[in-house]
């Protein structure tokens, strides 16, 4: 079994990469929560929208998120109505938020409601919250702290970051199903996800850094840093805010506890190599590859080519996961 933990957009293209190699039986996918919002007074739960889209080949590839081909005429009208339009939920996708809070309502656990929403789309694949309880990301900048989507969305990331916190976490618990995943994975990924709020939230749980610790999978991470910025969003300026360089070495320290494998890109060779040669003898390995997904072939030979770095090497077969030599 292939384990993915996941967020934002750099991840669902991951994952659709991903998918097109390997059998849905075999994927499991941790997806981050921290996102999640109250919109118009519905549940919305961003990042498990967008992988369960990808694996029912629903996703907008334009836009990277939401319904491809969806419609936005409830926005348009509740704009016209003087509510906020700020995040633009389509007409589908509504009806998704609509199904999902009826049945958080009825009592149902947000486990429950993700896997009942995957089957009525046909999605094969385990869909897992990375928690049941609510853990918000929170952003502290000078206007004051703001939801992640608020953060992100509503004001474009233009506001500097003075620190980052999940609320909620010291509650939280692994949702069920994520740590027996981990523990039995064949091979743990981590996407090319933002790893202060996209990962970051996942690794917070309590109990999930220690089982990707104790696990004898490989856990390869994809870095979704490209020299010294990201290949997209604001993941540069909260890894600076979070005290991370914003490099390859910056996502490798991010994950130094139990990481075997970083894929980076190959424009970032000589990094690979200098940072191999300076984690010594904590066993991490660092390998190259295109990572930029333009194209479906690009997301395909990404995937395959992460897999592939997954083969245990001879030097390593019997290391213990990545140490403390990446602080």
């Amino acid at each position: 079994m292939i384990v993915v933990l996941t967020g934002g957009t750099g991840g669902a293209k991951f994952v659709d990469g991903l998918r097109q190699l390997v059998p849905a039986k075999d994927l499991t996918i941790i997806v981050n929560t921290g996102d999640d919002l109250e919109w118009w007074g519905l549940y919305v739960s961003p990042d498990l929208d967008s992988i369960t889209y990808v694996l029912a080949g629903l996703l907008s590839k334009e836009r990277g998120w939401g319904v491809k081909g969806d419609t936005f005429f409830c926005l348009q009208a509740m704009g016209e109505l003087g509510e906020p339009i700020w995040f633009h939920a389509g007409d589908r996708d509504l009806a998704v938020h609509l199904l999902r809070t009826r049945m958080l309502k009825e009592g149902k656990t947000l486990s429950d409601v993700s896997a009942e929403i995957a089957a009525k789309m046909g999605v094969q694949a385990r869909i897992l919250p990375m928690s049941n309880a609510r853990v918000e990301t929170r952003v502290d900048t000078p206007v004051g702290e703001l939801s992640f989507e608020e953060y992100f969305v509503q004001r474009w990331y233009q506001d500097p970051v003075n620190s980052i916190r999940f609320a909620g976490i010291e509650k939280a618990e692994p949702a069920p199903g994520v740590i027996d995943a981990i523990m039995s994975a064949t091979v743990v990924l981590l996407a090319p996800s933002n790893p202060v709020t996209s990962i970051g939230p996942i690794l917070a749980v309590p109990g999930i850094v220690e089982a990707l610790k104790q696990t004898r999978a490989p856990v390869v991470a994809v870095s979704p840093i490209i020299g010294n910025a990201p290949v997209s969003g604001p993941a540069g300026i909260l890894m600076a805010a979070h005290g991370l360089p914003v490099s390859i070495a910056g996502v490798a320290q991010a994950y130094r506890e139990f990481l075997d494998v970083l894929v980076v890109d190959k424009r970032d060779a000589k990094a690979a190599e200098e940072l191999e040669k300076e984690v010594g003898k904590s066993g991490l390995r660092v390998r190259c590859a295109n990572t930029i997904m333009g194209t479906v072939d690009e997301k395909i030979e990404l995937a395959r080519q992460v897999l592939a770095q997954a083969e245990p090497s001879p030097s390593t077969e019997s290391a213990a996961h990545a140490g403390s030599d990446l602080s």
